[in-house]
């Protein structure tokens, strides 16, 4: 269902797009590589100069490289526009720092520590912030067995998904229809 239409008139000043694709390497490892852009409606007047109406005020990457247990094996992030040219396209090799964290355990913690502030850029932060949830989607069915079929081991472990969100919760109805194993 979409939302429901504006009741007032409105014009649209600024987009902000997130993309993040995953791909299974050759080497067993996976990359997450996630984008973030703005631009606005309008030719805008930054303290750096004017940026023309469509054009990138941030177009910023961040690849990181994972194994299949959510550890972070290596980092890249490059900044391809920025607001501050010579200035916010510096910090990418800081990204390294993620190097050695786990997207499943405490990873929002580590990130605050190691880039909130001064010590990352805050968009390509922001960004790294929901790469949690976009790892365990991309190994949904792959590396994550995602369902309870009759197929599945009398004493395989719970499926990953469950008790993480409402829908899922094991006394719920859905684990009761998809998943009546784990029912509580």
């Amino acid at each position: 269902m979409p939302l429901s239409p504006p009741t007032i008139r409105r014009a649209l000043k600024h987009t902000r797009t997130i993309n993040i694709q995953a791909f299974a390497r050759d080497d067993g490892l996976w990359d997450l590589d996630a984008q973030i852009t703005d631009s606005k409606t309008n030719d805008i007047a930054l303290a750096s100069g004017l940026r023309p109406v469509g054009s990138a005020i941030h177009d910023l990457t961040l690849r990181i490289t994972i194994d299949t247990i959510f550890n972070i094996v290596d980092a890249e992030a490059v900044s391809d526009a920025v607001p501050y040219p010579g200035f916010c396209n510096t910090i990418g090799p800081d990204y390294k720092k993620l190097i050695g964290l786990n997207l499943m355990q405490q990873f929002r913690q580590g990130l605050s520590a190691r880039m909130s502030g001064v010590n990352g850029c805050t968009h390509l932060t922001e960004l790294a912030q929901i790469l949690p949830t976009a790892a365990i989607q991309a190994f949904a069915g792959d590396v994550i067995n995602t369902r309870d079929g009759a197929n599945d081991i009398p004493d395989s472990p719970q499926p990953f998904q469950l008790d993480r969100c409402h829908a899922l919760r094991l006394d719920g109805p859905a684990v009761v229809q998809f998943y009546p194993r784990w029912a509580i």
